[in-house]
């Protein structure tokens, strides 16, 4: 049987992409990469169709973008800052979302990684060495996670949610609640470690609650644990969280922020629009998503780079929803 791109691909070690790049578009690729490639073909005796006349335009890249939750707006604010940076450079971004399912990461991911030129995974949940070993040699970019060795986009989250505990301890609360979000979020661990750290800093007696879906039911949900706690300030694992422990607390009768003071972590549009408007650790995942792309950008062009980190600051907005402790 005649060798086919998939095959070569396999032998060099390469997406099929790549491969069929070596032949349609060869300056994209670098000279070690197009070695490897012409390479296998000779080995395998792969014979390729002929080639047709150039295109009056060169081809652009397709770029996956895999999120955890399309209808979060903070995502969606990231695939649409990633399109945009790659409609000038005639770069296609698709996206796949993986409705917070590892399982379902796991399945896009071995799907995507032959068919498109690069990944951007805002979010996993996989653990990283699964992730890498995933995408095999496929460029990848990873957003809010790092790995040695990968190009990656981080926000620094714990320097908000340090801005948020200093705040509340400012305004006289001795007691903060942590309102978690899913068990299997490894964001979620990173975010409850982040919270511990900031809370001991800011002398603040930290009180972590249980898991819930990272919603603003999931939110609802947990006010009535937050209320039990006596605390009177309440940090959540995002701004869909803080918004539904919100409106559960005023079911229950309590006041925000007189009562209770909500701070949440995202800076979603949603946060400013709400009444009362949200107090929350902004994360530029507009900026991320150009970073991002920017840095897949780099990882497909012909010459080769050592793979950087971005890191990028949060800030903590204050609205209406935080206030003096009611013993202050």
């Amino acid at each position: 049987m005649a060798a086919t791109l998939t095959d070569v691909a396999k032998r060099a070690g390469v997406a099929l992409s790549t491969a069929s790049r070596a032949y349609s578009d060869p300056g994209r690729l670098g000279p070690t990469t197009l070695r490897k490639v012409l390479t296998a073909a000779q080995e395998l005796g792969y014979a390729p169709p002929a080639v047709r006349p150039a295109a009056t335009e060169p081809q652009g890249a397709t770029v996956a973008v895999v999120v955890p939750d399309i209808a979060h707006p903070l995502f969606g604010i990231f695939v649409k800052a990633a399109q945009a940076a790659g409609r000038g450079r005639r770069t296609t971004v698709v996206l796949a979302d993986t409705d917070f399912r590892p399982e379902r990461e796991r399945e896009v991911i071995a799907q995507l990684r032959d068919r498109a030129d690069g990944l951007l995974l805002c979010t996993p949940w996989l653990e990283t060495d699964e992730l890498l070993d995933l995408c095999g040699a496929t460029p990848v970019v990873l957003v809010n996670r790092e790995a040695p060795g990968t190009a990656c986009v981080l926000t620094d989250t714990a320097d908000g949610i340090r801005q948020a505990c200093e705040h509340l301890a400012a305004l006289g609360h001795r007691r903060l609640a942590y309102v978690q979000g899913e068990r299997r979020s490894r964001l979620n661990r990173e975010r409850v470690e982040q919270a511990r750290t900031a809370a001991k800093d800011a002398e603040l007696d930290l009180l972590p609650l249980g898991w819930q879906a990272q919603t603003y039911e999931g939110g609802k949900a947990a006010a009535a644990g937050v209320l039990a706690t006596g605390a009177t300030a309440v940090l959540t694992h995002n701004d869909p969280m803080a918004l539904g422990v919100v409106a559960g607390a005023h079911a229950l009768g309590a006041r925000v922020p007189e009562d209770l003071s909500v701070v949440g972590v995202d800076g979603t549009p949603f946060a400013e629009q709400a009444r009362p408007a949200l107090t929350t650790v902004a994360v530029p995942m507009r900026e991320a998503g150009g970073a991002a792309l920017d840095l897949l950008e780099t990882a497909l062009g012909a010459a080769p780079s050592t793979p950087r980190t971005v890191t990028l600051p949060t800030q903590l907005v204050v609205r209406e929803t935080t206030g003096p402790a009611p013993h202050a």
